[in-house]
């Protein structure tokens, strides 16, 4: 070895380049935190966050490149369009679905804007929300001191030292003369109540929780804004496909790769007895289903009457969520059975198929069984939130059953059906966010042919229902009985006089507080109308 060679020099280590805030960027971020605070800030729901969603929206199209990857899928599009539409839907009816609409839109547009492959609702939402934190730590990285900070710190202390002595002897001086001369004494008390005063009316809104809450507009904003790429959910995503792939069994021999025929004869008997497995209970199931499907629709489909003395709730609640269970429940076997190489049983998978799709078909049949049991709890007591529910879930229920179909005609994977399902998902929430739900609830409700109502229901709806409960309060005086629901959860009955008194008192109180009610941010649409149809502007 020549002594006089030596190691090559090792390669400078180069730093990884800070984040850094751009100027655009820093001006959004400084604009989105105090618009935050002002639309938001000791505020309800309603036209404050459209004003926030059209802001993120147009903020995000700003940001973004032209030719940006994520301009190209189809998925920030929708996620554009839904928060356009949840903000708009919040800006007029101001209820609780619009309001979670909008936050799973927003989110998702900032969890798709992170990682434009993310393909999973859900891993987008992970991603938002995991982004936060990361990217407030970009922020305050990026956050740099002047250079001149020392000097004028330095200054400052030097001016500092400078006037705390003649301002210790002027405190000290003012306590003696206030002791000595009791005119002088009442005219500095005066004097400094006033001080008080202005200083209070000064720093009236500035207050522990309102700078925490601006803190947090800040912290909001960083997370909405800034793109700090987190790939862990697009990782996972990328171990997943959307078709079942063969799983073969190969041993290595001498360097070359050849089929293990005794591990295959192996392979194939167990591959033969899960078919048999499957067959036994595709066989089995869609046989007890046959027999629960002919008995509702003998009972439900045609000509249902409520004998005296049915439980109706019993019917529908226990009974409902039984057969929502069920159906769930045949949904993971069939995901079970066709999980991974049963997909290419070529000797008997036709039959598999067709006894898993008349399972699927039965279950259908049992889904619209479930509908038509809320359906008689609607036209016998009348509608609620959960019976809108129970119907929003079904139209999942349908549509996940049509993409089990798909799964085993297609061979699709169970990652495939999590992704239809649950964009599926996200466009059942913007549709329930959508409905006029309340209106629809107490027009429906105030109608004749009721023995009961529950007045007290109605009442606690938002301030929207009251035109149609103040046009409709004849009905109050014809339903047999007018009840109400206590404090423990029990229903009670309720005296004329006073559901009468109780709704002219909530609509006197909406009067009230809607003319003396100043700021834009929390109004809606519906909220307006009610009060000029109330005050006769229709």
């Amino acid at each position: 070895m020549n002594p006089t060679a030596s190691w090559p020099a090792t390669a400078p280590t180069v730093p990884t380049p800070a984040y850094r805030i751009s100027t655009l960027l820093g001006s959004l971020l400084a604009t989105a935190t105090v618009l935050s605070d002002y639309l938001f800030w000791h505020e309800s729901a309603g036209l404050n966050v459209l004003v926030y969603m059209l802001f993120l929206v147009a903020a995000h199209l700003v940001l973004l490149p032209r030719h940006a990857p994520v301009r190209r899928t189809a998925g920030f599009w929708v996620a554009v369009g839904g928060c356009l539409l949840s903000g708009g839907v919040v800006a007029w009816y101001g209820s609780d679905a619009a309001v979670l609409a909008a936050l799973a839109s927003g989110l998702l547009l900032v969890g798709l804007v992170n990682q434009p492959p993310l393909r999973l609702l859900s891993s987008a939402l992970l991603t938002a929300m995991a982004g936060v934190l990361p990217a407030m730590g970009a922020v305050l990285g990026s956050v740099r001191a002047p250079r001149q900070v020392g000097g004028s710190l330095r200054r400052g202390w030097f001016y500092a030292r400078m006037l705390g002595l003649p301002l210790l002897a002027l405190v000290v001086f003012q306590a003696l003369f206030a002791a000595a001369n009791p005119r002088y004494s009442a005219l500095s008390a005066r004097f400094f109540e006033v001080l008080g005063d202005w200083l209070g009316r000064l720093f009236a809104d500035v207050s522990v929780p309102h700078v925490l809450f601006f803190l947090l507009c800040g912290v909001g904003a960083a997370g909405a804004l800034v793109v700090v790429p987190l790939h862990f959910m697009t990782d996972y995503e990328s171990r997943f496909g959307e078709f079942v792939r063969r799983q073969r069994d190969r041993v290595a021999s001498l360097g070359v790769r050849r089929p293990n025929f005794r591990h295959t004869d192996r392979r194939l008997l167990d591959l033969r007895k899960e078919w048999l497995a499957a067959v036994v209970c595709f066989g089995l199931l869609n046989a007890l289903l046959l027999a629960v499907n002919a008995v509702d629709i003998n009972w439900l489909w045609f000509g249902f009457e409520p004998a005296q003395g049915f439980d109706l709730t019993q019917f529908v609640h226990e009974g409902t969520y039984v057969l929502i269970f069920s159906i769930l429940l045949a949904a993971g076997i069939m995901l079970w059975f066709f999980r991974r190489n049963l997909n290419f049983y070529q000797r008997g998978l036709p039959l598999l198929r067709w006894g898993a799709t008349l399972w699927v078909a039965q279950n259908v049949v049992l889904a619209v069984s479930v509908g038509l049991r809320n359906y008689y709890y609607i036209v016998y007591t009348g509608l609620a939130y959960k019976r809108i529910g129970v119907y929003g879930f079904l139209l999942l229920t349908l549509f996940g059953l049509g993409t089990v179909l798909l799964k085993i005609w297609q061979r699709r994977s169970a990652f495939s059906l999590v992704r239809l399902n649950s964009w599926a998902a996200y466009a059942v929430l913007l549709g329930l966010a959508a409905g006029n739900w309340e209106i629809w609830i107490a027009e429906y409700n105030l109608q004749p042919g009721f023995s009961r109502l529950d007045i007290g229901f109605l009442l606690k709806m938002p301030p929207r229902v009251l035109p149609v409960l103040a046009a409709r309060e004849t009905m109050l005086d014809r339903v047999p009985q007018l009840v109400a629901e206590n404090e423990n959860g029990y229903y009670q009955p309720l005296n004329r006089a006073e559901a009468h008194k109780k709704l002219q008192q909530r609509v006197a109180e909406f009067r009230h507080d809607y003319q003396k009610y100043d700021d834009w941010q929390s109004r809606t649409g519906a909220e307006w109308q009610a009060y000029r149809a109330l005050n006769g502007h229709e």
